[in-house]
């Protein structure tokens, strides 16, 4: 267990690693002059001179050569100083940790939801008995998939605030302007959790242990929650680890459809300026927050099958 441990701990550094130095390259292979935007505040450049400019660079230092720009970024970084907002002078940590509450309740939110309707949908088609019923509930994730986010969200909020007024459209007062929102960025994830779950579990069902707790009298029911989907819920497990930074970039869309406070708020205002320090950072919460998400997985499927650190079963 230990250096099963330590292997997937070795890889989340290289992951993070990995994030980090990417998005700093990709940063500064965009076109246009992000120095020009950020001394013109984001806007149009009207009367920037050079000397300011030169400013600009030496205050940030980007007028060092690329590697040493990457080399002093990195060190910072692993100090836990991600550098300064150009846009709006705090510092990118206190930044991101102001919007992130609201985000992580968002993002946990449309999580647990995703996991309850996945489950829930492949468990319903693959139990039924009605070949109809099986046929819509299995047909249901391609449909979910599918959808775009930011047309999910807008349908939601002209039926269920304008029409049935039920639910705020806007903001980010209570839990009740949390639900849409939620629903919004968990349908394509549990699409995906549902579409994965229920192959498995089809697949399960022609296992020999099926037949065999059949034969000793347990009932459907007892077989697929008691022992199929304990097996078939692995993959799952797998995709939902890698699904967890598709929320975090959903985030973006749905915190703007729904005028909500946020890291997705942050990240479109500092792609659109070319706050590069904070932008860096936020690709950096993302490796992070990906990364704690497989780890999580991959402590849990020890106990699910513990065959994964013997290497009698490949996780991944």
């Amino acid at each position: 267990m230990g250096r099963y441990l330590t292997r997937r701990l070795l890889q989340a550094v290289l992951v993070l690693w990995a994030a980090y130095t990417v998005s700093f390259a990709v940063l500064y292979l965009l076109p246009g002059d992000a120095v020009e935007i950020m001394a013109a505040g984001g806007g149009e450049i009207t009367e920037v001179t050079d000397e300011q400019l030169d400013a600009v660079r030496a205050e940030y230092g980007l007028d060092a050569p690329l590697a040493e720009q990457y080399l002093d970024r990195l060190g910072a970084a692993l100090t836990g100083d991600l550098g300064t907002s150009v846009q709006t002078g705090e510092r990118v940590t206190a930044l991101i940790a102001e919007q992130l509450p609201a985000t992580l309740r968002l993002t946990a939110s449309a999580g647990a939801l995703a996991l309850l309707l996945g489950s829930a949908v492949a468990l319903a088609g693959a139990h039924t008995r009605r070949p109809w019923l099986r046929q819509t509930l299995l047909s249901l994730p391609a449909l979910g998939a599918s959808a775009p986010t930011f047309w999910v969200g807008l349908l939601l909020i002209q039926l269920v605030s304008f029409r049935w007024g039920l639910l705020p459209a806007i903001g980010d007062q209570g839990w009740q302007s949390l639900v849409l929102p939620a629903l919004t960025l968990a349908l394509p994830t549990s699409a995906v959790l549902a579409q994965v779950f229920a192959k498995s579990l089809r697949d399960a069902w022609e296992e020999p242990y099926v037949a065999t707790a059949l034969a000793k009298g347990a009932s459907p029911a007892r077989v697929t929650f008691r022992h199929a989907a304990r097996n078939a819920s692995l993959p799952a497990l797998t995709v939902f680890g890698v699904l967890v930074g598709n929320l975090l970039a959903g985030s973006v869309v749905v915190e703007t459809v729904f005028s909500r406070t946020g890291v997705g708020r942050v990240t479109a205002t500092s792609v659109t300026v070319q706050d590069i320090p904070v932008v860096q950072g936020l690709v950096v919460l993302g490796a992070v927050a990906f990364v704690l998400a497989n780890l999580a997985v991959d402590l849990v499927y020890p106990f699910l099958d513990p065959r994964v650190t013997t290497g009698g079963a490949v996780a991944r």
